[in-house]
């Protein structure tokens, strides 16, 4: 994920979703990217060094991250790391009371932010965080053709949202930011910018003065700048980008690896063969198979 990302998490009636990421997922790498939905990350072994536009937190397990709307973000685990995602929208919480509408409001608008690490032993979120994960694990697990316990599962699911975020206004794990406060400063409008670019961009050729030129920098001040908001140099983002996607092909298509190399960027085969293994740990032919 290195972009805005438009995927739909959930139904429509239920935009929710549960993520289980370990060392075999195609985005077992959290390359940054951001989306106007909320996130909860939990991780179950392992450790986590992920970066939420200008903080940077090591989360290991039983800790638990809130990922705020529109917030960069991107993550390194360990090799041993295994973490769950929960992706929602917002309307999903949306009830009659106006305090509490207000609230959520304020979350998908960036007035309100809520606080990003906890420890899996300090404020009593991550007990209801765990709640909630446990509560999408059985929805997970139901049958098509379990319509009342889908039904009951689901009140158990919102019971558990309207649970933690009653947590997080109780012992205050939120902030109030005014509109000039918000971080949508210069230069994450030019990440922004760059990471769209790279996006529309992965299976042509691409430059660093390209991407330079996106952002309104030179080449050489563009790099510092880059590598400072998400941790790469502007050329390996691009190239663990284009794995990932490459990687997603793989899964999901019967194309050949040839054409999954063209199709992702990559203009030479043996370059792609060893780029794969490195950042993935085995062959994209072995990778597919496994």
């Amino acid at each position: 994920m290195s972009y805005r990302e438009l995927k739909q998490h959930g139904t429509d009636d239920f935009p929710i979703e549960l993520y289980r990421i370990d060392k075999d997922h195609t985005r077992f790498e959290m390359t940054s990217h951001w989306h106007t939905h909320v996130e909860i990350i939990r991780i179950i072994c392992g450790e986590l060094n992920i970066k939420l536009y200008n903080n940077e937190y090591i989360a290991s397990e039983g800790d638990v991250i809130f990922v705020n709307s529109e917030t960069v973000h991107g993550a390194s685990p360990s090799a041993d790391c295994v973490y769950e995602c929960i992706v929602l929208h917002t309307e999903l919480l949306s009830v009659k009371e106006s305090s509490c509408n207000f609230f959520i409001e304020g979350l998908l608008n960036g007035e309100f932010l809520v606080k990003e690490y906890h420890n899996g032993k300090d404020d009593g979120f991550s007990s209801r965080a765990n709640e909630l994960f446990e509560s999408m694990r059985k929805l997970e697990g139901l049958s098509a053709d379990g319509r009342f316990s889908a039904t009951a599962v689901k009140f158990s699911v919102l019971a558990s949202l309207y649970s933690l975020f009653a947590t997080v206004i109780d012992q205050k794990l939120y902030s109030s930011v005014s509109v000039s406060e918000l971080p949508e400063d210069k230069n994450l409008l030019k990440l922004k910018n760059v990471l769209s670019f790279i996006r529309s961009n992965y299976d042509k050729q691409i430059t660093l003065s390209d991407m330079a030129k996106v952002a309104s920098m030179s080449p050489k001040y563009f790099c510092h700048f880059f590598k400072s908001m998400t941790r790469k140099t502007p050329i390996d983002y691009l190239v663990a980008y284009r794995v990932e996607k490459a990687s997603r092909k793989l899964l999901s298509t019967d194309m050949s690896v040839t054409e999954i190399a063209y199709s992702a960027g990559f203009n030479d085969l043996s370059y792609f063969i060893k780029t794969f293994k490195r950042l993935k740990g085995e062959t994209p032919a072995a990778f597919r198979n496994n």
